[in-house]
């Protein structure tokens, strides 16, 4: 009696999850081997979506723990902290701890943030706490314990698999960025979509751009079983406003079912993640604008560049042939970039000029951004003779401009009736009383 008395004793004194953790396994959890795992802050609602993937299959039994640990915050949550009493505190069972994690579309996922999974495949237990981001925490930690250590290695081999096949980032466009504490955030991108007939182009150039992009992109399975590489580059250089961007972002739009990576500004610092993203996410498209910031000849470089050109140039050269990755650069500067990158067969494949509109494009842009307004040019022909060598965002300024002139002019009449003297009013603007700056901000210093 005695005995049986003090074992209840010795029960009721032990730490909370100490005996869940004993009654689970049916032995001293002290002794079971526990795996650990690190993830990225960004891959929180991939390993979620593959936990809740993995307990839901046939034969899974589990319950939900929450756990209050006040000073696992820094230092994220262990099975240790669970098992022992540290600096004379004791965890606590508690309310599960959740987190909103906003994704594609605006669609919020919940995910747990902090919580011990009790569960049984068939007779097998094992156990699973997640430790999500907080303060100075920045990953997402995930310890498994089970009776065997292969068993837990298993479950982490079989939610990487999960979390790569269904990643949330997969097919849509994002970009990196360093977030709070130099952790990684993902964010997702809504970009306008763009008609191939808004590509104002000379005849047979956007054929060629997608030929190399959407053609092969539609022919990779072919090309691969044929042996061919399908790691490609293309190179869209020209002037500033003559619509590199937008071909791009036309691209991403046509090329359904592939990752895209947008890198800009300060992202370019990013490449060695985005480059890893890619590899995890093929197919996949990293378009990185402006590659002449990072990849001017080193004579002419600011310190730090260097590091990025080779780091890009790494990475490239880094991926394997049969990898379906697309780096698709954009460049107003195709004379100082560096030689490795802009001539070498496996970095840039291919290099098409997008030019400055010639006077069929000029006329077909007048049309495409005259959509909309009632336009009455007498001197329509003259009009375009006159914007020879200005840029297609030349010549979206100028009818916005003008439109606003007539605006301005005509507050009661619904309809915008653009006239010469308003596109004289507007290129008196633009070209005389804007300045150089002006010009060559819209790619217009050659003309006027």
């Amino acid at each position: 009696m005695d005995t049986a008395a003090a074992q209840v004793h010795v029960e009721e004194s032990e730490p909370v999850f100490l005996s869940k953790l004993r009654n689970h396994f049916g032995t001293d959890p002290m002794h079971l081997p526990t795996v650990r795992e690190t993830f990225e802050k960004a891959d929180h609602p991939n390993l979620h979506l593959a936990i809740s993937d993995l307990l839901s299959g046939d034969g899974w039994v589990s319950q939900l723990l929450g756990c209050i640990v006040p000073y696992a915050d820094h230092e994220g949550l262990k099975f240790s902290h669970l098992l022992t009493p540290h600096y004379s505190t004791e965890a606590k069972e508690g309310p599960v701890e959740y987190l909103n994690i906003l994704l594609h579309d605006d669609r919020m996922q919940v995910c747990v943030n902090t919580g011990l999974y009790l569960a049984h495949d068939g007779n097998e237990p094992v156990a699973l706490l997640i430790s999500g981001p907080r303060d100075w925490h920045n990953t997402v930690d995930l310890q498994v314990m089970a009776l065997d250590p292969a068993r837990a290695e298993h479950i982490l081999g079989t939610l990487r698999t999960s979390m790569r096949v269904h990643n949330v980032y997969r097919s849509h466009i994002v970009s990196l960025a360093l977030g709070n504490h130099d952790a990684l955030d993902v964010h997702f991108h809504h970009l306008p979509e763009i008609h191939r007939d808004n590509i104002i182009l000379p005849e047979g150039v956007l054929g060629r751009v997608e030929r190399q992009t959407i053609g092969f992109s539609q022919l990779n399975e072919r090309l691969k079983a044929a042996g061919r590489h399908i790691k490609r580059g293309l190179l869209l250089y020209g002037s500033p406003g003559t619509g590199k961007t937008l071909t791009a972002m036309y691209l991403a739009h046509q090329m359904q079912g592939r990752t895209t990576l947008l890198l800009t500004g300060r992202g370019v610092g990013l490449l060695e993640g985005s480059c890893k993203m890619a590899r995890l996410l093929q197919p996949a498209t990293i378009i990185l604008e402006d590659v002449d910031l990072i990849a001017e000849e080193r004579t002419e470089q600011e310190s730090g560049c260097n590091t990025l050109l080779f780091e890009l140039l790494n990475q490239m050269d880094g991926l394997a042939d049969d990898a379906d990755i697309l780096f698709l650069l954009t460049t107003n500067r195709p004379d100082i970039l560096e030689p490795a990158l802009a001539a070498r067969p496996g970095r840039i494949d291919q290099a098409i000029e997008i030019p400055l509109p010639d006077r069929d494009c000029r006329g077909r842009l007048f049309d495409l951004y005259g959509q909309g307004l009632t336009v009455r040019l007498e001197h329509l022909p003259e009009l375009i003779d006159q914007t020879e060598g200005v840029s297609a965002a030349f010549i979206r300024e100028l009818m916005r401009k003008a439109a606003l002139f007539s605006a301005d002019e005509s507050h009661d009449s619904e309809a915008i009736v653009v006239e010469d003297r308003h596109i004289d009013e507007a290129l008196k603007e633009l070209v005389f009383e804007g300045g150089e700056l002006t010009k060559r901000l819209l790619g217009a210093s050659r003309a006027f």
